[in-house]
């Protein structure tokens, strides 16, 4: 069996298990192919080049398992490599984490919201930082900030500094624990936020492969906006004279619109549309 037929069955496998999707992969060829490249120890990037390969046979065995793996426990599969990656980066994760996936990745990497930004934008919040992943990316890009990435999770933030050190960053990214801004004095020229968004109605739906990631990272109350709203509430005195706000909020903009219906939110372009992120200057709260 060469690695592309071993992927395909594989795929077929997922399939009619019925898997859910959207933790890195967004359908069941993709999924089987990170999983058996990963289990064959080759490169995730470049199937073309390792197509034709025969698979081993001592390893046809694992590959088989650790599919079976992935169907019997609904687990994602970043949970069973133990990485993923955000734009090209790779990143530690596991149960105490939720599995990176935001769109404020792509806006940081294509400079999404840097006409709000300048010389001035020295202090950065990454919050809710969870793994860690947007906190690296803007450090990344930004080599001249000081980030802080705040967790309200010892958990996460224990893999977090995996991720920081990782990249070695341990220099440029400090890790709170805080709930919400409370242990955050800032002020910040930027603060990013992919918080808890999901409302109860949404949260009761979701599929297994959602319910294995912690919960705390996920549920946002009955509308989605529990946390939001008192992170709005705070942010104002937590920004510089120019600062912003980039907050991701998924599916959720009828509620976020239907909470604040006087907010000028500018709704930022990403591969999912216009619906998923906004960004808020320091102006928008107080005029």
């Amino acid at each position: 069996m060469t690695v592309i037929e071993c992927i395909e069955a594989s795929a077929r496998r997922l399939e009619e298990a019925g898997v859910a999707f959207g933790h890195g992969t967004a359908n069941a060829f993709d999924e089987a192919a990170w999983l058996v490249l990963w289990r064959l120890g080759l490169p995730l990037d470049d199937l073309d080049s390792v197509a034709e390969r025969d698979v081993p046979p001592e390893l046809a065995g694992p590959v088989a398992e650790l599919i079976g793996q992935r169907i019997a426990t609904r687990q994602p599969a970043a949970y069973l490599t133990r990485e993923a990656w955000l734009q090209g980066v790779p990143f530690y994760v596991d149960e105490r984490a939720i599995v990176p996936r935001s769109f404020i990745a792509e806006l940081i990497a294509d400079g999404g919201f840097d006409a709000w930004l300048g010389p001035h934008t020295r202090r950065v919040l990454d919050l809710c930082t969870g793994n860690g992943s947007l906190a690296v990316l803007a450090a990344m890009a930004w080599p001249e900030v000081d980030v802080d990435a705040a967790d309200i999770s010892p958990d996460a933030l224990a893999v977090a500094r995996i991720n920081v050190e990782r990249h070695q960053l341990a220099d440029r990214i400090r890790l709170i624990e805080s709930d919400g801004l409370a242990r955050l004095p800032g002020p910040y020229d930027l603060i990013i936020c992919n918080p808890p968004y999901v409302n109860a109605r949404s949260m009761s739906a979701l599929p297994a492969e959602y319910l294995a990631e912690p919960s705390l990272a996920l549920a946002g109350g009955e509308d989605g906006m529990d946390f939001i709203r008192r992170l709005l509430h705070e942010a104002p005195s937590h920004l510089t004279a120019n600062g912003v706000l980039v907050l991701e909020i998924g599916n959720e903009r009828e509620h976020f619109e239907a909470a604040f219906p006087r907010l000028g939110a500018v709704w930022l372009e990403t591969s999912a549309g216009i619906d998923q992120v906004l960004l808020l200057t320091r102006e928008s709260f107080v005029s």
